[in-house]
């Protein structure tokens, strides 16, 4: 799974954006980036936003799709993946209704 990264490159095509112009936008190597759109690496947090906000997009959206993409990661290899997904999302649920 890979959705950060594959938004990141099909937006930057269609903005017709070379990589190193925008890894110099992200203060990144050209390489990391390659990687990162990839999937082969994990875009740091505080890159979010600068992304966010050169493609226009939604910020709250994009952080969801950066953070769908570690959990993945952290969890894709585990034979018990689905079922602490559920707890964890039961956790979550109990969380946000207490704070409401």
């Amino acid at each position: 799974m890979n959705k950060f990264g594959d938004l990141i490159r099909s937006k930057r095509e269609e903005q017709e954006m070379l990589l190193r112009h925008l890894s110099a936008e992200l203060d990144i190597d050209t390489a990391m980036l390659s990687k990162i759109e990839r999937g082969e690496k994990t875009a740091k947090r505080e890159h979010i936003k600068p992304l966010a906000k050169l493609f226009k997009l939604d910020y709250n959206e994009l952080f969801s799709l950066w953070l769908a993409d570690q959990v993945f990661q952290l969890v894709e290899n585990e034979e018990q993946a689905l079922q602490a997904l559920q707890i964890a999302e039961k956790e979550l649920k109990n969380i946000t209704k207490k704070s409401k």
